[in-house]
């Protein structure tokens, strides 16, 4: 071995060593302080209770709290740039939702961040089905009078949603396609807004999440017609799903999940998917999920990546097939 390789090598293998043996230190030293879970929703809705949650019963396992920070606007994306930007140390994570990480990076052209690279993945929390609701008031009881009503008007149907891109947004667009509407998405700035146009009748449909729906249909605001899961939800038992009304294709659901800033160390991604699945199997903290109309999760970082790349494929496609594209 020449003296120039052996001086190289006897410079590398003690840093190597030194790079390895800080691995378990940086888990172990995680966290350093509050950690801040950013979700890009109000407070009191479906993706903030998903979050207090989640943060009430993680917190104890990590041995810090988690505050969390509710960066409301542009459909998530606000959040997800706040996590995009922060430092890689697992300090600033996101609950992100399938509208800001798989939906918009297809229908914005001017994304401020890129999910594929700014994002490490954790873990799928929770999902929810869907709910297509109409009025309390509408003269329309099931979904077939809902199609047959809407193919006679001279006019096309005016879908309320959470802002363009969202999966409400496109979900409308497949349920239309399929069922041979024409309709109009208005787009509203916040969740309130929304559901305060569809209960007073000024938009005449909406998809809303089964969160969202259970106690505006319980309330008497709203009356829902058709959930796209597989199985009907326990949480409004008497509502069909679409394929039982022959329309199988309107199958879309919302998810949302935890992801850290790229380049965060695995030994922190793993210590972070496995108290949160614990967290999530806490009794208390299941029952409130599923009350709210969520399925717990939990899964492991394989499974995340891997839906995230079958996520990114389909609603690429959807988002093409509509020509929609947004600045």
């Amino acid at each position: 071995m020449s003296m120039t390789l052996r001086r190289l090598l006897g410079g590398l293998i003690p840093s190597l060593c030194l790079t390895l043996a800080a691995l378990p230190a940086q888990a172990a030293s995680f966290p350093q302080g509050p950690v801040r879970l950013n979700v890009g929703f109000p407070p009191g809705t479906g993706p903030d209770i998903v979050a207090r949650t989640l943060g009430q019963y993680l917190g104890p396992r990590l041995g810090e709290s988690v505050v969390v920070e509710n960066k409301v606007g542009a459909g998530g994306q606000i959040a997800a740039q706040t996590v995009a930007r922060a430092a890689p140390d697992g300090q600033n994570i996101l609950l992100g939702e399938v509208g800001s990480i798989s939906i918009a990076p297809a229908t914005y052209s001017n994304l401020n961040y890129d999910p594929a690279r700014d994002f490490a993945p954790i873990s799928e929390v929770v999902r929810a089905d869907f709910v297509l609701v109409v009025p309390a008031t509408a003269t329309e009881k099931d979904l077939a009078a809902f199609v047959q009503s809407a193919k006679g008007a001279s006019d096309r149907i005016n879908f309320a949603t959470f802002g363009a891109g969202t999966p409400g947004h496109f979900g409308a667009e497949l349920f239309a396609r399929e069922a041979g509407l024409r309709i109009e998405p208005v787009h509203y700035r916040s969740t309130g807004d929304a559901i305060t146009a569809l209960a007073s009748g000024s938009v005449q449909a909406a998809f809303v999440t089964t969160a969202l729906a259970v106690p505006q249909v319980q309330g008497g605001k709203m009356r829902a017609l058709a959930t796209t899961g597989k199985q009907r939800s326990p949480a409004l038992p008497d509502v069909p799903t679409f394929t039982e009304r022959g329309l199988s294709a309107v199958d879309f659901g919302a998810w949302f999940a935890l992801f850290a800033p790229a380049g965060t160390p695995d030994a922190v991604l793993d210590k972070l998917q496995a108290d949160s699945a614990a967290a999530l199997r806490e009794p208390a903290a299941a029952r409130t999920l599923s009350e709210a109309g969520f399925v717990v999760v939990g899964g492991d970082r394989a499974a995340m990546r891997q839906l995230l790349e079958q996520e990114s494929r389909r609603w690429s496609e959807v988002v093409k097939a509509t020509g929609f594209k947004a600045n």
